[in-house]
């Protein structure tokens, strides 16, 4: 199984009413639930962790778990708020503004985290969870502690608007990655993580030297690249649609290669460490491929396995 562990909010989309003025209408979201959705969706075996409410917003991300067969017995549920994240489309991006004070999945601390069972063999984080305190410590305590053995894949997903201390939250980062086995980072989020003008392509080099088998890098429109710290370097580009919105693209993407490497039998520490050009080409492709489905649709509307 694998275990997601991060953020699960309510994105508040705008949509014009029937007087013509704009509305927001609540969507289930966040970076790391809008992975599990997708991985549930197309077929992997896979788990949920975060903190969740138990208010209406709670309960439909409950819903919408199960109904995408995600487990989430392992979800740690108070009666705090659920995070709500009000979004503006500027040319189909997404910008943001969050309201999580006190909120369910912030406030989880590390003695609220399960024993995870022998049968969770992979462990997926990222997204905003890992820039606020206390959650961003308890998933960092996840790591150091019941990591080991696992393969962990890591997206920081940064948002800067999110970030109050930044040298805390690179030096997080940093401890994360290097424990991490697989990194996905888009160029926006690479040149904020490393500044300087060098190409993409150094900078990919530098964080894989860090510790990770794979870093992947995504550029958008331009495609995708995995660098393996063997030497393999694959290229993949970006599906040709047109664009509604990029809400859930990276997430999509992540569940796209995960459900690759869980197909193949890849995902293991030997297997990554050994991972061939072929395989690594195929994850990357239905990594693109599903998240190619996602903006060509409104919101993370991840797709079903039988859609592909």
């Amino acid at each position: 199984m694998i275990l997601c562990c991060g953020e699960a909010l309510i994105d508040m989309i705008p949509e014009p009413t029937a007087k013509g003025r704009q509305g927001f209408v609540p969507h289930t979201g966040g970076a790391v639930f809008n992975t599990a959705i997708a991985l549930g969706r197309l077929g992997v075996d896979v788990g949920f962790l975060s903190g969740l409410s138990s208010d209406f917003f709670g309960a439909e991300l409950q819903r919408a778990l199960a109904q995408s067969k995600v487990n989430a017995e392992h979800a740690i549920v108070s009666g705090r708020p659920t995070t709500l994240a009000f979004v503006q489309l500027q040319d189909g991006q997404a910008k943001y503004d969050f309201f999580d004070e006190n909120s369910a999945g912030r406030m989880i601390v590390p003695q609220d985290l399960p024993q995870l069972p022998d049968i969770i063999d992979a462990l997926f984080f990222g997204g905003i969870s890992l820039a606020s305190m206390p959650c961003a410590q308890t998933y960092e305590t996840l790591l150091t502690t019941q990591g080991n053995g696992r393969v962990v894949m890591i997206d920081p997903n940064i948002r800067v608007n999110f970030i109050t201390d930044a040298p805390a939250y690179r030096a997080r980062l940093k401890q994360m990655i290097a424990l991490a086995d697989i990194v996905k980072i888009s160029d926006e989020d690479l040149d904020w993580l490393i500044a300087g003008p060098q190409p993409a392509e150094e900078k990919a080099a530098t964080l894989l030297a860090e510790g990770p088998q794979l870093v992947i890098l995504t550029k958008g429109r331009d495609g995708a690249t995995g660098f393996h710290a063997r030497g393999t370097q694959v290229s993949v580009p970006a599906q040709n649609v047109e664009v509604v919105d990029t809400v859930g693209a990276g997430d999509s993407f992540n569940a796209g290669v995960l459900a690759s490497l869980a197909g193949a039998g890849a995902l293991t520490k030997k297997a990554i460490t050994s991972l061939s050009e072929q395989q690594l080409k195929e994850a990357l492709s239905l990594g693109a491929h599903v998240a190619g489905i996602v903006v060509s649709r409104a919101g993370a509307d991840a797709p079903w396995k039988t859609e592909l």
